[in-house]
């Protein structure tokens, strides 16, 4: 578990934003915080852009969003996660290669894809 700005004890959603002067900021939102939010994600972007609960989210100030929870992270570092093994037949040997077929220029033929970790 981690502690927060605020004392709290838990998971936190991880928020970096680059604002339109090029600087980065950080923020965390509590992951689980039903009695003041439904979803932390959401929390945090409305924190940052200074939007209040019930105002929209004004969606032309956001030009991308990616999402990070340390609830995942933690059970990785502290090995706290149900055991998982990945079987696969010798016709699927390649699953892991070609990955998530993520492909930001569609229509090129020859795809250049990373190296594997």
């Amino acid at each position: 578990m981690t502690k927060g700005e605020a004392g709290f004890t838990g998971t936190f959603t991880d928020i970096v934003a680059r604002r339109p002067g090029g600087m980065l900021v950080t923020h965390q939102a509590l992951s689980d915080n039903p009695e003041r939010y439904r979803d932390s994600a959401v929390r945090g972007i409305r924190e940052l852009l200074g939007v209040p609960n019930r105002a929209p989210v004004p969606a032309h100030s956001i030009e991308c969003v990616r999402m990070s929870r340390t609830v995942a992270t933690r059970a990785l570092l502290e090995r706290k996660g149900e055991r998982t093994v990945l079987a696969i037949t010798n016709g699927f040997a390649q699953a892991l290669r070609i990955a998530n077929q993520n492909r930001p220029k569609l229509f090129v033929r020859n795809i250049e894809l990373p190296m594997l970790l």
